[in-house]
């Protein structure tokens, strides 16, 4: 009865409907309108369009949708090191001051390079490119060619790497942000690498002289 008084009281108004929001309606159920009835079933629609509103439904998750990517552009992929359990692994500077390690600490001047030391036996370069390999852009061919990690396993230099990455910027940040970081129990000690040779060549001429 409900359904015959619908198609005989409201049928003018079913057809505006119809000629409104028939993009809308077809987007949301098809298959329904056709097993129904179309006219009745578009009524029905519009109503629930117009009750409950899309201008309120969308902005929430859209919302949402800007806090995770700007989670995701401030975050590193999660192949490499976050800067959360950076922070957490890393030691305060009142407790970098109990290690003798960093009594004479000086990061040096900046460049390209990182020198690490004071590493733990366990430490491999997949290590060292979990951590470091944050402050590269591995989509750039530049920045993944310039990247390189070498890890010394022996000798005097045990214990030691050298980190390349792409420019100062990277490198001053990662020697900011690793600095005191402890891994496998030691804390790393992260500093700018020395240019040696010319420094050594200057310092022979003087001699000579």
């Amino acid at each position: 009865d409900v359904f015959e008084q619908l198609q005989q009281v409201g049928h003018k108004k079913i057809e505006f409907h119809i000629s409104t929001e028939i993009p809308a309606v077809l987007q949301i159920k098809p298959e329904k309108e056709e097993k129904n009835g179309k006219r009745v079933y578009l009524y029905a629609t519009t109503e629930e369009i117009n009750n409950t509103g899309f201008g309120r439904i969308f902005p929430a998750p859209s919302s949402n949708d800007k806090m995770e990517t700007e989670e995701e552009d401030d975050e590193i992929p999660s192949e490499f090191i976050s800067r959360k359990d950076l922070e957490k692994n890393r030691l305060s500077r009142e407790e970098m001051e109990k290690y003798s390690v960093f009594k004479n600490y000086e990061p040096g001047d900046p460049n390209c390079r990182i020198y690490v030391k004071n590493l733990a036996k366990q430490v491999q370069e997949k290590d060292l490119k979990f951590i470091f390999g944050r402050y590269v852009d591995f989509q750039s061919e530049v920045e993944r060619n310039m990247f390189d990690i070498r890890l010394m396993k022996e000798g005097r230099m045990k214990g030691q790497a050298f980190i390349g990455l792409p420019n100062e910027k990277a490198a001053a940040k990662a020697l900011k942000e690793v600095n005191g970081y402890v891994l496998f129990e030691k804390p790393m000690v992260v500093q700018f690498a020395r240019s040696a040779r010319p420094k050594q060549d200057a310092s022979e001429g003087k001699r000579k002289k």
